[in-house]
């Protein structure tokens, strides 16, 4: 599971767009673990990724 700090890193674009995406739930699905924080699973923003390029 990748953090969000990986996850904006890997797609290139700043932490506030992101977390706006969250609050549009246009982002990937994210999960929220007991202590908190955010993870997004691999398959997860992989299925994300691709569902952006068959909409481009």
């Amino acid at each position: 599971m990748l953090t969000i700090s990986e996850v904006v890193e890997e797609i290139g674009v700043p932490l506030s767009t992101f977390y706006r995406w969250r609050q549009l739930k246009k982002g990937p699905r994210a999960i929220k673990l007991p202590n908190g924080a955010v993870r997004i699973r691999r398959s997860e923003l992989e299925r994300w990724i691709t569902a952006l390029e068959e909409a481009a």
